[in-house]
C-alpha cells in the first residue's frame, strides 16, 4: 500500500469533489419528483380526484398514473387519460428524461406544445388526443428517435406538417387526425416504412393523395376524410395488400374506383369514399369484400346497375350507396337484394336517391334479423310493400318515401315493434292505416302523408307514447280526430291537413305540451277552439284555415306567447278581434281573412304590419290602421273625433300651403348653395354621376306602383321596403323609404349612408342610390335604393308560414348546406367590416331579418341605420359610443351595463344569430327566460342531446358520422361567439375558418340539391 501524501489526499479531494458535482448535474429522481408536482401545481380542475395521492405520504412511483423503472426509480410512463383534467402542461414535464409513454388522452389540457419536448430521448408513446393544446408541431420532436406512437387528434394545432418530422423512422402509427393542419402531405411520409395507421382526416389538407404512400408495405390504416384534397387515388395504393381501413370521404376526389378494387386489398374492413367526385361503376370485385364491415360511397356520381352477388360479404354492416345515379333502364335494378339474405350481420342498408326501377322482391323478408335501418327513399320503386318485411323484428328505420309504391300497407307491418321512424309519404299507397299500429310503441316519426290513404285515424295511435311527429297530410282520411291522438304529449309536430276530417278539436289539445306545429287545414272540421288550446306552451304554427270552424276567438289564445303564425281564414268565426293578438310577442303572420268578424280591428302591434296582417272577406269590419283600406267606425268616439278636426281642416290646409312655399324657398337656397360648393370640389353627394343613378321621388313612386301596400316587402323600426321595378332601365329593386316622423330615422339615413358609401364586398348589400328630397304633399322623404335580393330575408326562411310545414321540405326548407353556406358569408361580410375597412365599422344590428338571400341563396349583410365607425385610441384599441345599440335577443349583455360600442358585440350577434339557424328557435323564444336563454339551451344540451336541439324543420332523423361532427363543430362555434365575457369570444376571421372547416363535410348535400 502507498503512503499517504499531502498532495495524494488533496488530489482525492478534488477527484470528490468532481465526482459530486457531475453527480448533482444529472437528473435524479427528485428531479422527477420536483416535475410532478409543477405538473400538478397548474392543474385547475381534478373532478375525478386523480391527483389527490400525489403528495409525499407516499412515493411518488406509488402517484396515480406513474409508473417507475425498477432499477433507478425514475419515471417510466405517465398515463391519466380520461380525467377531465384542465389547464396547461407544465414544461417541466419534460424533465422527465427516462420517460417512454406520455398518455394524458381525453382531458381538457390546454397551451402549445413547446420544443423541449425534443428532451424526452427515451420516449416511444406520445399521447396527447382530445385536449386544447395549439400552436405548431414542435420541430424538436425529432430527436425523440425512438418515437413509436405519435397521438395527437381533437386538437387546435395548426400550420403544415413539417419535413423534418418524419425522419422519425421507428413511427407506426401517426394520429393528426381533427386539427387545423395546411399544406400538402410531405411527400417523405413514403420513407417511413415501419408505419401500420396514417391519420390525416378533418384537417385542411390540400394537394393529392401521393403515389410515395405506395412504399409503405405494412400500413393498415390509411385516414385522410375531411380535407381538400383533389384528384385521382394514385395506383400505387393498390400495391398495398395489408389495409384494413382506407377513408378518403369528403374531398374532392375524381376519378373511378378500379374494377379490381377489393382484390387489390383483400384484408379490406372498412372502404369510405363518401363525399367526392367518383364516376363510373361500382367495383365488380365488391363481391370478394368477404371481410368488409363498412363499405360507403355515399355522395358521389357512379352509375350503372348494383353487382347483384353480394351475398359474398358475411361480415358487412353497413352498405351506402346514397345520392349517386345508380339504375338501369331495364327496370330490375332490385335483383341484388336477394344476395344480400347471407350478410347475417347487416345493420344498415341505404341506397336512397338513386334512379332504381323494379320492385321491392319478396326476398327482403329473409335480410338478416340484424338491419336496423333500410333506407331506398327517392327512388322508382314500383309494386307493393312485401308483407315479409315484418320478420325484420329490429328494425328502427323504414324509409321507402318518394317513390311509385302502390297497395296497402301490409297489416304484419305492425309487428316492427322496435320501428322508430316510419316513411312512406309522397307515394300512391291505398286503403286504411292498420288499426293496429298502435302496437308499435317505439315510434317516434311516423310519415304517411301525400298518399291516397282513406278509412279513420286509427285511436291505437295513442299508445305510441314517443310519437313526436305524425303526418298524414293529403291523404282521404275521414271522420273525427281521435281524443287518443291529442293526449299524445311527446308530440311537436301534427300535420293532417287536406283530408275530410270532421268533428271538433278535442279539449285533449291541452295536453300536447310539447307541440311546436298543428295544422289542420283543408279539412270539415267545425265547432269551436277549445280554451284548452291556450296550455299549448310553446306552439308556434297554429293552422286551422279551410274548415267549418265558428264562434270567436277564445281569451286563453293570449297564453300562445311563442305562436309566430296564426292562420284562421275561411272558416265561420265571429265575434270581435279580440285586441290581445296585436300584443302576441312572437307573432309573425295573421291570417282572419274570409270569416264573420265585426267590429273594430285593433290598430297597434302586428295590425300595423298590413303584408303579415289579413282581414278580407269580413264585410264588417271597420277601423284599424289605414293599410287595411277599411270602413272608418261610425259613431261614438270616433264620430266625434271626426267633427273636430273637420273643423280644424281649413286651418290646416292653408298652414300646410304656407309651409310648402317656405320649404321650396329654402330647398332652392340649399341647391344654388351646394352647386357654388360643388364647383369647388368640396361637395360630397352619394349618388354621384355615372356610378350611381340620380332618382326623384315620383321615378321611385312610380317604380313601387305609388308605394303600394301589394309591393311591401318588409318592415323596421325606422323604415318600410318596397319592391320595384326601375322604369328607366326595368332593372328591379327594393326600396327602403325612412319613417321620418320616428325619432332616430335620420340620424339612420346618415349613418346608412356614410357606411354604404365606404364599403364593398360581396356580401353586403349592394346601394344602387339614396334619394333626399319631397314627396308629392310636400313633407321630407328619404330613401334608399338597393339592389333587390329575390329569395328575401333569412328570417322568413327560418321561421316560415305554417301551411309550409311538411310540404316538400326538402325544397322548401333551408339545408344543412345552406344554412352554412349562409353562416359563413355572413362571417366573412362581419370579418370585413371589422378588420378590412379603412375604418373599422361595426354593424350593431346582426339577426335574421337583416341577412337577405339572392337567388342562389348567398347571403348579403343589411341596415347599417345603426352601424357606427370605431375611433382607434392611442393605446391602439378601438372604442365607440356607450349605449344599447342593436335588437334584444342579440345585443351583447355588456351593452347592458354601459359597456362600449365594439366589434366583439357584433361577434356575440353573431354567435347568436348562428345558434338560431341551426336551432330554428329565435333568441326571444317564450322557452326562455331568467338565467335559461338559447345560449344555455345548446351549451347544456350537446353533445348528447344534439338531436333535440337541430331545428326540427331540417327533418334530420338520427343525426350521426360526420353530419354530427360537422353540427356540433357549428354550435361550438356559435357558443364561442356568443361568450359572455367579450375576450373569450371568437373572432369572425376564427370563425368564417371553422364553419368552412365545417363546410367541407357536406360538399355532397350540395350535389344532393342539384340532383
Amino acid at each position: 500500500m502507498l503512503p499517504k501524501t499531502p498532495n495524494c489526499s488533496l488530489k482525492i479531494l478534488a477527484l470528490m469533489f468532481i465526482l459530486y458535482r457531475v453527480a448533482a448535474s444529472r437528473p435524479t429522481n427528485e428531479t422527477d419528483y420536483q416535475a410532478l408536482l409543477a405538473f400538478k401545481s397548474q392543474i385547475a380542475s381534478d373532478p375525478y380526484d386523480a391527483l389527490n395521492t400525489w403528495n409525499d405520504s407516499i412515493h411518488f412511483c406509488a402517484w396515480t398514473g406513474v409508473i417507475c423503472g425498477k432499477k433507478h426509480q425514475r419515471v417510466t410512463a405517465l398515463r391519466l387519460p380520461s380525467f377531465r383534467l384542465v389547464g396547461p402542461v407544465s414544461p417541466h414535464i419534460w424533465n422527465l428524461t427516462f420517460l417512454k409513454v406520455l398518455n394524458l388522452n381525453d382531458n381538457h389540457l390546454k397551451g402549445i406544445l413547446p420544443q423541449e419536448i425534443g428532451q424526452l430521448s427515451r420516449l416511444q408513446e406520445l399521447r396527447l388526443s382530445n385536449n386544447s393544446f395549439e400552436g405548431e408541431l414542435p420541430r424538436n420532436l425529432t430527436y425523440c428517435a425512438d418515437l413509436r406512437i405519435l397521438r395527437l387528434n381533437g386538437n387546435n394545432l395548426r400550420g403544415e406538417l413539417p419535413d423534418q418530422f418524419f425522419s422519425l423512422m421507428k413511427l407506426t402509427r401517426i394520429e393528426l387526425s381533427s386539427n387545423h393542419f395546411t399544406g400538402e402531405i410531405p411527400s417523405v411520409l413514403g420513407n417511413l416504412t415501419a408505419l401500420t395507421q396514417i391519420s390525416l382526416g378533418d384537417n385542411h389538407i390540400q394537394g393529392s393523395i401521393l403515389p410515395q404512400l405506395g412504399r409503405l408495405p405494412n400500413l393498415k390504416y390509411l385516414v385522410v376524410e375531411v380535407n381538400s384534397l383533389s384528384g385521382h387515388i394514385p395506383t400505387s395504393l393498390y400495391n398495398i395488400s395489408s389495409i384494413l381501413i382506407f377513408s378518403v370521404a369528403v374531398n374532392n376526389l375524381s376519378g373511378s374506383l378500379p374494377s379490381d378494387l377489393f382484390l387489390a386489398f383483400p384484408k379490406l374492413e372498412d372502404l369510405l369514399v363518401s363525399v367526392n367526385e367518383f364516376s363510373g361503376l361500382v367495383p365488380s370485385s365488391i363481391a370478394n369484400a368477404s371481410r368488409a364491415r363498412m363499405i360507403d360511397a355515399s355522395r358521389n356520381a357512379l352509375v350503372g346497375p348494383v353487382p347483384i352477388n353480394l351475398g359474398g360479404l358475411k361480415n358487412l354492416q353497413v352498405l351506402n350507396f346514397e345520392v349517386n345515379h345508380l339504375g338501369t333502364e331495364e327496370g330490375d335494378d332490385l335483383s341484388f337484394f336477394t344476395s344480400l339474405i347471407n350478410c347475417t350481420k347487416l345493420q344498415v342498408l341505404s341506397f336512397t336517391q338513386n334512379r332504381l326501377k323494379g320492385v321491392l322482391p319478396n326476398s327482403i323478408a329473409n335480410f338478416s334479423s340484424s338491419l336496423t335501418q333500410l333506407w331506398v327513399s327517392l327512388n322508382f320503386i314500383s309494386g307493393t310493400i312485401p308483407s315479409g318485411i315484418s320478420n325484420l323484428v329490429n328494425l328502427q328505420l323504414l324509409a321507402l318515401s318518394i317513390n311509385m309504391l302502390t297497395g296497402r300497407i301490409p297489416s304484419s307491418i305492425v309487428k316492427l315493434s322496435q320501428l322508430q321512424g316510419l316513411y312512406l309519404r309522397e307515394n300512391n299507397l291505398s286503403g286504411v292505416i292498420p288499426a293496429s299500429t298502435g302496437n308499435m310503441t317505439s315510434l317516434f316519426s311516423l310519415y304517411l302523408g301525400y298518399n291516397r290513404l282513406d278509412g279513420t285515424i286509427p285511436a291505437s295511435l295513442g299508445n305510441c307514447m314517443h310519437l313526436n311527429r305524425l303526418r298524414l297530410d293529403e291523404n282521404r282520411v275521414v271522420g273525427p280526430v281521435p281524443q287518443e291522438v291529442f293526449g299524445l304529449s311527446s308530440l311537436s309536430i301534427l300535420n293532417l291537413s287536406g283530408n275530410s276530417l270532421t268533428g271538433p278539436i278535442p279539449s285533449q289539445v291541452g295536453k300536447l305540451m310539447n307541440l311546436q306545429a298543428l295544422d289542420l287545414s283543408e279539412n270539415n272540421m267545425s265547432g269551436v277552439i277549445p280554451p284548452t288550446l291556450g296550455d299549448c306552451q310553446v306552439l308556434e304554427y297554429l293552422y286551422l284555415g279551410a274548415n267549418q270552424f265558428n264562434g270567436t276567438i277564445p281569451t286563453s289564445t293570449s297564453k300562445l306567447r311563442g305562436v309566430k303564425f296564426l292562420i284562421l281564414s275561411r272558416n265561420k268565426f265571429s265575434g270581435q278581434i279580440p285586441g290581445f293578438l296585436a300584443d302576441l310577442p312572437a307573432i309573425e303572420s295573421l291570417d282572419l281573412s274570409f270569416n264573420k268578424f265585426q267590429g273594430k280591428v285593433p290598430n297597434r302591434g302586428i295590425f300595423r304590419n298590413h303584408s303579415a296582417v289579413h282581414v278580407v272577406g269580413n264585410n264588417d269590419l271597420c277601423g284599424g290602421p289605414s293599410t287595411l283600406q277599411l270602413p272608418k267606425c261610425k259613431g261614438g268616439a270616433a264620430e266625434k273625433h271626426r267633427k273636430r278636426t273637420s273643423s280644424k281642416r281649413t286651418v290646416l290646409v292653408i298652414t300646410v300651403t304656407i309651409s310648402i312655399f317656405s320649404l321650396l324657398a329654402a330647398i332652392a337656397t340649399i341647391i344654388l348653395y351646394c352647386l357654388k360648393r360643388s364647383k369647388r370640389g368640396n361637395a360630397f353627394t352619394f349618388s354621384t354621376e355615372g356610378r350611381h343613378p340620380k332618382l326623384s321621388y315620383g321615378e321611385l313612386s312610380q317604380a313601387t306602383n305609388g308605394f303600394s301596400s301589394t309591393n311591401m316587402i318588409g318592415e323596421g323600426s325606422f323604415g318600410a321596403v318596397y319592391k320595384g321595378v326601375l322604369p328607366s332601365n326595368g332593372q328591379n329593386v327594393a326600396v327602403k323609404v325612412l319613417k321620418l316622423e320616428e325619432q332616430g330615422a335620420g340620424r339612420s339615413f346618415m349613418a346608412e349612408c356614410e357606411a354604404l358609401r365606404n364599403i364593398r364586398h360581396r356580401n353586403l348589400v349592394k346601394i344602387i342610390t339614396s334619394c333626399s328630397g319631397i314627396n308629392f304633399r310636400g313633407e321630407d322623404f328619404k330613401a334608399l335604393v338597393y339592389e333587390f335580393m329575390p329569395s328575401g330575408s333569412l328570417d322568413k326562411w327560418l321561421h316560415p308560414v305554417p301551411n309550409e310545414i311538411g310540404r316538400a321540405e326538402d325544397n322548401t326548407r333551408l339545408s344543412v348546406t345552406q344554412r352554412l353556406n349562409v353562416a359563413i358569408d355572413v362571417a366573412t361580410a362581419v370579418d370585413y367590416l371589422h378588420h378590412q375597412c379603412q375604418t373599422p365599422i361595426v354593424h350593431s344590428d346582426l339577426k335574421p331579418s337583416n341577412i337577405l338571400l339572392d337567388s342562389d341563396f348567398s347571403a348579403h349583410a343589411s341596415d347599417f341605420g345603426l352601424s357606427k365607425f370605431l375611433k382607434v385610441k392611442a393605446s391602439g384599441t378601438q372604442s365607440g359610443s356607450i349605449g344599447i345599440r342593436g335588437t334584444i335577443g342579440y345585443v351583447a349583455p355588456e351593452y347592458g351595463v354601459g359597456g362600449e360600442v365594439s366589434t366583439r358585440a357584433d361577434i356575440y350577434s353573431f354567435g347568436i344569430l348562428l345558434l338560431e339557424l341551426f336551432t330554428g328557435k329565435r333568441p326571444t323564444d317564450p322557452m326562455f327566460g331568467g338565467e335559461f336563454d338559447l345560449r344555455g339551451f345548446v351549451e347544456r344540451s350537446i353533445p348528447d342531446g344534439l338531436n333535440q336541439v337541430l331545428d326540427p324543420l331540417l327533418c334530420l332523423g338520427r343525426v350521426q358520422g360526420n353530419l354530427r361532427q360537422c353540427l356540433l363543430k357549428v354550435l361550438r362555434v356559435g357558443l364561442m361567439c356568443s361568450a359572455a365575457q367579450p375576450n373569450e369570444r371568437m373572432n369572425t376571421g376564427g370563425a368564417a375558418a371553422e364553419l368552412q372547416k365545417a363546410q367541407d363535410v357536406l360538399q355532397g348535400r350540395r350535389r344532393r340539391n342539384r340532383v
